[in-house]
């Protein structure tokens, strides 16, 4: 059973920053493709950050130059940090494992973890 659990969220204010955390249980975690999707109240999921199993990263176009992803696969962690938080950020942030090879494909999410930001 893998699991993905997230965390490190909580309540900031304005321009504070927060360190999420995902562990992940998947033994192919090195090369799955790790991700951070968001979803506010009465809006849809969206991407945040992902980085692929070779360190190449993919951001939304809101987080740019405040949000940083990175992943430790000894640990089977992936992390974001998350700086000059704004009242949008405030979502639930979800950790996501993914593989798309041919042979090894999975999607898993994990719980999530709640960011809310303070003005």
């Amino acid at each position: 059973q893998v699991q993905l659990v997230e965390s490190g969220g909580g309540l900031v204010q304005t321009g504070e920053s927060l360190r999420l955390s995902c562990a992940a249980s998947v033994t192919t975690f090195s090369i799955s493709t790790m991700g951070w999707y968001r979803q506010a109240p009465g809006k849809q999921r969206e991407l945040v950050a992902s980085i692929a199993s070779g360190g190449s990263t993919d951001y939304g176009d809101s987080v740019k130059g405040r949000f940083t992803i990175s992943r430790d696969n000894a640990k089977n962690t992936v992390y974001l940090q998350m700086n000059s938080l704004k009242p949008e950020d405030a979502a639930v942030y979800y950790c996501n494992a993914r593989s798309d090879g041919v042979l090894i494909r999975y999607n898993y999410w994990g719980q999530g973890t709640e960011v809310t930001v303070s003005s």
